[in-house]
């Protein structure tokens, strides 16, 4: 059989015999989880270890040295299915110091491997495998991007083997949206290096989710894959390098760029955006005079700006934080009160937000919308006791019933006098102990005067 030298220097260090054929034409990339059994014998045929005789394949992130480097090598050659030789040098396996008691030093080693299976890295946030990598360049690995880096990307996306979309695209790291660059391709990008080209396994929960897209002919919950090269990228300034002017200046960058996101109805990606402002202004010492007051002032806008954005995407507990922050920094800023007032509506407490709406029209009587949602506040109020109203009245009807219920019921417990040996005259209270008269016995529960004429009735 053919014997592959697949030592990078060709020092016939990692030797390959295929033994069986794998299927396919893939093989797995740096950082794919492999599953393989295996079987490693010295070369004088001693049998040192067998995933085999443990009935329990052997898992590994391929690559990542956290096997013996001839594992690293041989694997990442091998197909689906094949079932391979590998006979490894010692500065390929475990080099002078050996592995007590089993290898010794200087030990060349055969390891027969079978390769059952392998999937990407997993990428996914969730580690549900929701966003898989196969490497296909490594680029240079030295750096990754970071949140807000500037890139250079090539895409290529496939659904169902079929290409969608192709093209370069540059993008602030982050705001991927903004340009059409899904959330699954933004993941991964996090943790590729410049020049890497990879091939991106992604499912529709970070794709194009159950809307699908039309405009690619890809249905509601689709899984796609994409080509992905990182051609470069650019840091943003470090935040500890700026001086106050500086930070004020990129707050207010972000801050126009969420607006400009806002006002086109992309407000998951205005939040975001906002949400960064507070990275360059968010310690108030750092300011002082002036720049402390221009500081304040793009703070408190941001809170109002953000609220804004949670109240139309139904975050109404994130609005109200928001506005409880703004009034922080102004305490009858009108907009953070009112818009307090429609995140306590979100968060169905009329009684609450009412309040806000009261503060609203103290500081400006003429604000008509603030009258009205007094007036809504009111109603649901109103509502709300009448319905409360109803709940008691109903539980204590209930308790009335079940209360009515277990009195009848102890009455029907309790021995009926009238009836029985204790309704009827007895012997021994008849004057004399005579016997009972022909009508006493017709009519035993009828009680009788005394025979003395005291007028006392009997079995009293």
């Amino acid at each position: 059989m053919t014997v592959i030298d697949l030592s990078p220097a060709k020092d016939n260090g990692v030797l390959k015999e295929i033994i069986k054929k794998g299927v396919g034409d893939k093989t797995p990339t740096t950082g794919c989880k492999v599953k393989v059994h295996y079987t490693g014998t010295l070369l004088d045929g001693t049998k040192f270890d067998s995933s085999k005789d443990r009935n329990e394949p052997f898992k590994f992130d391929l690559g990542r040295g956290s096997v013996i480097k001839s594992w690293d090598i041989g694997v990442a050659s091998m197909k689906k299915g094949e079932i391979a030789i590998l006979t490894c040098a010692p500065e390929y396996a475990y080099g002078q110091s050996g592995s007590p008691p089993l290898i010794p030093p200087d030990a060349t080693l055969k390891f027969e491997v079978e390769l059952l299976d392998w999937y990407g890295e997993d990428l996914s946030p969730g580690k549900d495998r929701g966003i898989e990598r196969f490497q296909i360049d490594a680029g240079k690995p030295y750096a990754s991007p970071e949140e807000n880096s500037l890139m250079d990307v090539h895409l290529v996306g496939r659904y169902n083997g079929q290409v969608f979309e192709e093209r370069d695209v540059s993008f602030i790291l982050g705001e991927g949206a903004a340009v059409g660059v899904i959330e699954g391709v933004e993941v991964a990008l996090q943790r590729f290096y410049s020049g890497e080209k990879s091939r991106i396994l992604i499912k529709s929960k970070y794709a194009f989710k159950e809307q699908g897209n039309p405009e690619f002919n890809i249905p509601p919950n689709a899984n796609v894959e994409y080509e992905v090269t990182l051609k470069s990228f650019e840091k943003e300034t470090n935040l500890w390098s700026m001086e106050a002017p500086e930070k004020i200046k990129q707050a207010k960058i972000q801050k126009e760029k969420g607006t400009n996101y806002f006002t086109s109805g992309k407000l998951d990606l205005a939040i975001k955006v906002y949400q960064k402002v507070f990275k360059y202004i968010e310690t108030a010492s750092d300011f002082e005079d002036d720049l402390k007051k221009e500081r304040d002032n793009i703070a408190l806008t941001t809170h109002l700006n953000l609220a804004l954005c949670y109240l139309k995407t139904d975050q109404s507990l994130s609005a109200k934080e928001q506005c409880t922050k703004a009034l922080e920094l102004d305490p009858q800023n009108e907009k953070a009160l009112f818009r307090r007032g429609q995140a306590y509506l979100g968060l169905a407490s009329p009684e609450v937000a009412i309040e806000d709406f009261r503060e609203v029209v103290k500081v400006q009587p003429k604000n008509t919308a603030a009258s009205k949602q007094i007036l809504i506040c009111n109603n649901l109020i109103k509502k709300q006791l009448a319905k409360e109203k109803k709940l008691y009245a109903n539980m204590f009807d209930k308790f009335a019933q079940e209360d009515k219920q277990k009195e009848e019921q102890k009455l029907k417990e309790l021995p009926d006098v009238m009836h029985g040996t204790l309704g009827e005259w007895g012997q021994e209270e008849r004057p004399g102990g005579r016997d009972a008269t022909a009508f006493e016995k017709e009519n035993p529960n009828i009680l009788m005067l005394n025979a003395n004429g005291s007028g006392e009735f009997k079995n009293m």
